[in-house]
């Protein structure tokens, strides 16, 4: 059997063989070929983890960037089509069990949706993804005489000297901006070739074609308008008293973009308090974030060790890698990789109990379920792995539990936690409604149509912030936002996950044992159920109206207001 440092080099034309083997191999045995074509899956599907983890850890090497481009561009497109040749074969043969039957509908709906012209665009519109990622891996600023990344400015906007947050906040937004018309350029053709793509398949735009191509049987476009609305009538009047509260607490009359919260950038202190310090160094970070992972469930305490001692962590910023964090599974040896931008903050712990939660999703889903088609829900499900073990770890952050934090820090730690779950809500609100209209409206392809869209849209959710005079950093914002240019319209899904995960940790509080085993009950049937389902199986509820909304927002609030005590 091969593996996947065997196809490190390969290109479609080492590939093809493979699966023509497969597709034309006799069926007198449906299990095995399964069984053999899941395995196959494994090997090429962590073969292009490695190259997309190699690339994005140092995007300056033409080599690595090379490799990967190889795998999204020439092999992943094709790839995609012989699935769904091989998943007609075995639609054909009418096998199925209870455990396949939702990847069977999966495949069912994927098979009549390609269209071989599609093919190469999906190779253009990989080809742009990457040249995007490059270009974001190289942005610097300069910070007292010295070059640095991105992602090393978000200390310094957190600090408690108004003039530093200020300075630092410019410079990210302007860095970003000052290649504003090159990131603009890549995505009017990405919204093009998107528009292309969703015609081929017989769809008036993109919005309806990405609904159905990620297999949102469950919840419609409607859907995602009810929780837009929900959140403008519930989560956007709490975010306004918070900043209300903030602004007195600050002395200030009017709130700046530097002075509150923002997904990119760190926060400050109301109170003028240094910035939360929970680590100096990345070996600080692993060992109490282990302690804590152990905290909520001894499993997972194991699960991190593994990935600790096996080297699946790249965990620190460096110059040439690209922004931000994520998980990615490498599904030959059953192992998670976490992959993060740590410069010493509290987001950062945040980040790492989220990324956590994602890798121990694929090691409970790896180890419960034989075949590759089984262990990857989507979206909705996998991010209520992560959204709930941010709330799950929140009662050990403190040192006395091996924590980061002293009571008065972990007080500090969870009210932010808290009102970013908040924010959070209203950026999903923002960049999902923001898609809708750039695939739906005539104006999608306008540039500055849609810088304006945007700013209506961040009128619309986000409140309380005097952004006078700052137009193009607020249009910044939407030009950093990684998934409109790699994930188009992955991100409602956050906001679909956060009101699951509230929902979790809401039974936390009454059975914390029961609600931790369920939440793993959940993370362990993989792909197996419906998501209806699955969000039963961990304690919750698909929510998109606004009275359900409000009782998980309540609960912030009730919690918020304690921590204030």
């Amino acid at each position: 059997m091969i593996e996947p440092r065997d196809l490190s080099q390969a290109g479609w034309a080492d590939i093809e063989p493979r699966y023509d083997l497969l597709a034309t191999r006799p069926l007198d045995d449906v299990e095995a070929w399964l069984r053999d074509w899941s395995r196959f899956e494994e090997v090429l599907g962590e073969a292009h983890s490695l190259a997309l983890l190699a690339y994005t850890c140092d995007t300056g090497d033409v080599e690595k960037r090379a490799a990967e481009l190889r795998f999204s561009r020439d092999i992943a497109p094709r790839a995609r089509e012989q699935g769904v040749r091989l998943a007609r074969r075995l639609l054909d043969t009418g096998y199925s069990t209870p455990a396949l039957e939702p990847q069977l509908r999966r495949f069912r709906n994927q098979h009549g949706l390609f269209r071989e012209a599609n093919v190469p665009l999906f190779g253009q519109l990989a080809a742009l993804s990457t040249d995007w990622q490059r270009l974001a891996g190289s942005l610097t600023a300069t910070w007292e005489d010295r070059e640095v990344p991105l992602p090393e400015l978000r200390v310094h906007q957190a600090s408690a000297d108004r003039t530093v947050r200020e300075q630092a906040y410019r410079l990210h937004l302007n860095a970003i901006l000052s290649r504003r018309d090159e990131i603009a350029g890549i995505f009017d053709e990405q919204v093009r070739l998107r528009q292309r793509v969703a015609r081929n398949a017989g769809f008036e735009n993109y919005r309806d074609y990405a609904h159905a191509e990620k297999n949102r049987f469950d919840y419609s476009p409607q859907d995602c308008e009810r929780f837009h609305d929900a959140v403008e009538r519930m989560v956007v009047p709490a975010i306004a008293r918070i900043l209300a509260a903030r602004g007195e607490q600050m002395g200030l009359d009017a709130l700046r973009p530097w002075d509150t919260v923002d997904g990119l950038f760190g926060v400050a202190d109301p109170l003028g308090r240094p910035p939360l310090s929970p680590f100096a160094d990345i070996g600080t970070l692993t060992v109490r974030a282990q302690a804590i992972f152990a905290r909520v469930d001894p499993a997972f305490g194991s699960y991190f060790e593994t990935m600790r001692t096996e080297g699946l962590l790249d965990l620190d910023s460096r110059p040439g890698k690209v922004p931000g964090g994520y998980c990615t599974s490498l599904p030959f040896r059953r192992r998670p990789f976490i992959f993060m931008n740590a410069s010493g903050m509290d987001g950062d712990v945040r980040t790492l109990l989220h990324e956590g939660g994602h890798a121990f999703h694929t090691f409970e889903a790896f180890a419960s379920q034989p075949l590759q088609f089984l262990r990857h829900p989507g979206a909705e499900m996998a991010e209520v792995g992560s959204m709930s073990m941010e709330l799950l770890a929140a009662p050990y952050l403190g040192r006395d539990e091996g924590g980061f934090y002293d009571p008065e820090e972990e007080r500090r730690s969870r009210a932010s936690h808290l009102q970013g779950v908040l924010f959070g809500l209203a950026h999903v609100a923002t960049v999902d409604a923001f898609q809708h209209w750039i695939y739906t409206s005539a104006e999608g392809q306008d540039r500055d149509a849609r810088d304006r869209e945007w700013l209506r849209l961040c009128d619309r959710f986000k409140p309380g912030v005097d952004w006078s005079g700052l137009a193009d950093l607020r249009i910044g914002r939407w030009l950093a936002q990684p998934h409109f240019f790699r994930h188009p319209f992955y991100y409602i899904e956050y906001g679909i996950a956060q009101l699951g995960a509230l929902q979790v940790w809401r039974n936390s509080l009454v059975h914390r044992a029961e609600a931790v085993a369920a939440y793993r009950d959940g993370l362990a049937l993989g792909a197996t159920r419906p998501l209806p389902d699955l969000y039963a199986a961990a304690g919750a509820r698909l929510v998109f109206d606004a009275e359900s909304v409000g009782e998980l927002v309540a609960l912030v609030q009730e919690h918020l207001a304690e921590l204030a005590d």
